[in-house]
């Protein structure tokens, strides 16, 4: 059941491109923060009534813990806002199907679109490496690793629909685009809100070559990874699904792997459960795996902050999880180690905050470091 609260806006506290955030006072003078996508609803103003979805907020959850801004009773029957819509560029396809915000967009494999015919004649990838991950957080630390070994790549963005549906919800894509070093998001499946969007991951990624003219594409769902304990019951499977789609592509594949060194769950500690599952059992192409280099490697312990033997431990556990499961089923893998010096100095001067389940960067430092190896590994691959 939906949980809808009705409050007044006090003030927007914050915006970036198709976000608006703003100060709700709701029942007895209770004040809480809202999302607005401007592309759906508009900005609500100060002194505005909007009608919220709280289902999230109310019960605590990391996933989705905000209210959302659903209507704004006082703006019906007035356009969204300055661009109003123009009937021209209206959209042609549905995303968020059959839901309450449905949405109209211009999807680039849609017979209206300018990028149709480019589209109808995309068949391969051409060898474009691929990075798969699934966790969001893992995306700046992969630019990260693409760009120290190849600065001026483009770099598209896949957005699948596992998490957030919509693109605006992660402000680490707003400032990767800003700050430029992602060419383009393109959304996925019924994600929605990129600077492309595709009806399926396939397509995405043919786009990602051919429209935006990338050299390298990351393929990650949103934010809000949904996870229940389960063998199967987590979003990031989707990963198998891009890896499996850029073979087929004819793209070079690299899978990113989860680690952590300091996640309180045990399932979650060294290689995570996840990788092990998604790439161990549901993936059936052959596919790159990368690690920081060993403690014998140039750097390591000047520039590399994780325990050796924390090392040690993730190969080991990549070998008998992922890599040799797969050999015995005749099919084979490729690891591949790099060099991690100036890895965290590089993720360090990053313009985005990068976190993952609330730890930054130097309290989990591997989580992020694999990422990057997997970024430096496709780098390697242009």
């Amino acid at each position: 059941m939906m949980r809808w609260e009705r409050g007044t806006v006090r003030e927007q506290t914050g915006a970036w491109p198709g976000v608006v955030r703003v100060d709700v006072e709701v029942g007895a003078s209770e004040m809480i923060r809202a999302l607005a996508y401007t592309e759906l609803t508009g900005a609500p103003l100060p002194g505005e009534t909007v009608l919220l979805n709280t289902n999230a907020l109310r019960r605590g959850l990391g996933t989705g813990g905000d209210a959302l801004v659903v209507a704004r009773p006082d703006a019906l029957g007035t356009p969204p806002d300055a661009d109003d819509a123009d009937p021209d560029h209206d959209g042609h396809m549905m995303k968020a199907r059959y839901t309450p915000m449905q949405v109209m967009v211009d999807a680039v494999d849609d017979p209206a679109s300018e990028h149709y015919a480019r589209m109808q004649a995309a068949t391969s990838l051409e060898g474009m490496p691929v990075v798969a991950a699934d966790l969001h957080s893992a995306l700046p630390a992969i630019v990260t690793g693409i760009r120290m070994d190849a600065p001026a790549a483009r770099i598209a963005y896949v957005l699948t629909d596992g998490a957030a549906l919509p693109a605006w919800y992660s402000r680490t894509v707003a400032t990767l685009r800003e700050h430029g070093l992602l060419a383009s998001c393109i959304s996925a499946g019924q994600a929605f809100g990129g600077d492309l969007e595709a009806v399926s991951i396939p397509s995405a990624l043919l786009a990602a070559r051919h429209v935006v003219g990338a050299d390298v594409a990351i393929a990650i769902q949103g934010p809000g990874n949904l996870g229940t304990g389960t063998a199967w019951g987590f979003s990031g499977v989707q990963a198998a699904d891009a890896l499996h789609a850029a073979s087929v592509l004819g793209g070079r594949l690299i899978g990113a792997l989860r680690v952590s060194e300091t996640d309180p769950r045990e399932r979650h500690r060294g290689l995570s459960h996840h990788s092990a599952t998604t790439y161990g059992r549901l993936l059936h192409v052959p596919t790159t795996f990368t690690l920081p280099a060993g403690p014998e490697s140039a750097g390591v312990g000047q520039d590399d902050p994780i325990d050796s033997a924390f090392h040690a431990s993730v190969r080991e556990q990549l070998i008998t999880s992922i890599i040799d499961p797969a050999a015995e089923r005749g099919l084979e893998h490729t690891l591949v180690e790099t060099d991690p010096t100036g890895v965290h100095a590089a993720l360090s001067a990053l313009p985005v905050r990068l976190s993952t389940m609330g730890r930054g960067l130097d309290a989990d430092t591997a989580a992020f470091t694999y990422a990057a190896a997997a970024g430096r590994a496709a780098a390697r691959n242009l």
